[in-house]
């Protein structure tokens, strides 16, 4: 048998693998793009399935699609979904910037099957067309932002949220593990006065509390969707109420609750949305790259470093020296971190390249969103369970730093002055000694009152 199979195009025939689902169109962006190794996500291929599967239904419901030809369709579009092709779906990220060729790629496939379908139950005299049926009523225009909007708040939805809500979750227990240990609080990479653990730990909680409110809240405008637009925002070919129907449609199918776009003409030529849900992405980022840092400073050394946190030891930490570990868990999220800033760069740039009624940069963002979820998503997983959850407080060292810090000087500011507490920590500073030796040196308290009024545990 022939290792190829000629289909045909508006420009042509062409030669595709005889084992491939695909059609002429699709191996045409194949021949043509060959930039890269990044590959038009899955999770895009699947939301698209989602769109096509609905799509038969509403045409069927609206009398333009035979009963024959949509069960068939959404079949093909089942099967899709459950993995069974997902080898023909090969186009590369670098195509055309509407995402005309995957939005094709999808149509072949689905199209393809659907006539085996078909002629498995002895149908012969219909055929599915990729154009006239799988992309009915359709536009590459509107069905590639759809299946953005889709893919992406399913990830966020499914991966992202619940990672960062285990970790939330870590981050309370060790909280609440060590709400009585007071340390020495740290601003400038200096000295600071006094809070416990625990209320360290609160901030960085706290932080991914409110992160999880802004993500919840900027997912929502991604359900907006732009199916019904078509080509332009008009709508052509489309009856008006297709728009409306795909989205019930759609969150029928998927569970969440999709609406159509107020206005096409935006939902074809902006991103904005996917901007707003990015930055706040951009805004967990920031605050894990300050978790994961707080934690390799504090877990620094062990004899050389701050030292008051034990991380444990997931590998060992040096090819040439012996019995290291390093904070690699930490280094893993903040290396996914500037990733994530990386790509928010990108989106800014390609979302604010809308000419006229159309963004032809899409392909770059929906893949640089949801690499982002998937990394933030897998990373925080990964600290979470690697390093978070078996986090431990070095009291010993802890209290060893508290003892020694001069900045519990600042206790006695409301009874001699910030002047002479200064001097007290200058002189202890200047010779070597303890603050409570160079405060009784200075003659300014008794000895009675720095056991009074220089207490760390009511300091926090």
């Amino acid at each position: 048998m022939a290792d190829f199979r000629i289909e045909k195009d508006t420009l042509g025939e062409v030669k595709v693998p005889a084992d491939k689902y695909w059609g002429a169109q699709t191996q045409r962006s194949k021949d043509n793009f060959k930039i890269g190794i990044e590959k038009m996500p899955m999770e895009v291929i699947y939301a698209f399935a989602k769109v096509k599967r609905s799509a038969a239904v509403v045409n069927n419901r609206l009398g333009k699609l035979s009963h024959n030809k949509m069960e068939a369709i959404t079949e093909a579009c089942d099967e899709v979904l459950n993995h069974k092709f997902d080898r023909h779906f090969p186009l590369a990220v670098w195509q055309t910037g509407s995402g005309t060729q995957s939005n094709m790629n999808v149509n072949e496939v689905v199209a393809k099957r659907a006539n085996e379908l078909l002629a498995e139950k002895g149908i012969q005299d219909i055929q599915v067309h990729p154009n006239d049926d799988v992309n009915m009523s359709q536009s590459s225009n509107d069905t590639f932002p759809t299946a953005m909007h889709i893919a992406a708040y399913t990830a966020a939805d499914q991966k992202l949220l619940p990672a960062l809500k285990e970790l939330i979750s870590t981050v309370k227990s060790k909280e609440e593990a060590f709400k009585s240990i007071v340390k020495i609080g740290r601003t400038h990479l200096q000295d600071a006065t006094p809070l416990t653990l625990g209320q360290e730990i609160s901030g960085w909680r706290a932080m991914l509390e409110k992160n999880e409110r802004m993500l919840l809240d900027a997912k929502q405008y991604l359900l907006d969707l732009a199916i019904g637009g078509t080509a332009v925002g008009t709508g052509i070919n489309a009856e008006t109420s297709f728009g409306p129907e795909m989205a019930n449609e759609i969150s029928r199918l998927t569970g969440y609750t999709f609406r159509s776009s107020d206005n096409k003409f935006q939902a074809l030529t902006s991103h904005n949305e996917i901007v707003h849900f990015h930055g706040t992405l951009k805004g967990l980022a920031a605050d894990l790259m300050k978790v994961a840092n707080d934690v390799r400073w504090l877990s620094s050394g062990p004899r050389s470093g701050i030292g008051e946190l034990s991380i444990p030891a997931n590998e060992p930490g040096s090819s040439i020296m012996p019995g290291k570990v390093n904070p690699t868990q930490s280094e893993a999220l903040t290396m996914v971190v500037c990733q994530v800033f990386g790509n928010d760069a990108s989106i800014g740039f390609a979302a604010s390249q809308g000419n006229f009624e159309l963004n032809v940069f899409k392909p770059v963002i929906i893949y640089n969103l949801l690499q982002s979820i998937s990394i933030l998503g897998d990373g925080m997983a990964s600290f979470n369970e690697k390093c978070m959850m078996g986090l431990e407080a070095n009291k010993e060292v802890i209290n060893g730093h508290v003892e020694r810090s001069l900045m519990l000087v600042t206790a006695l500011n409301p009874y001699i002055g910030y002047e002479k507490a200064a001097e007290i920590a200058k002189l202890a500073f200047r010779e070597n000694t303890t603050l409570k030796a160079a405060a009784l040196k200075t003659g300014y308290i008794t000895e009675e009152q720095y056991e009074n009024w220089v207490v760390p545990k009511k300091m926090v």
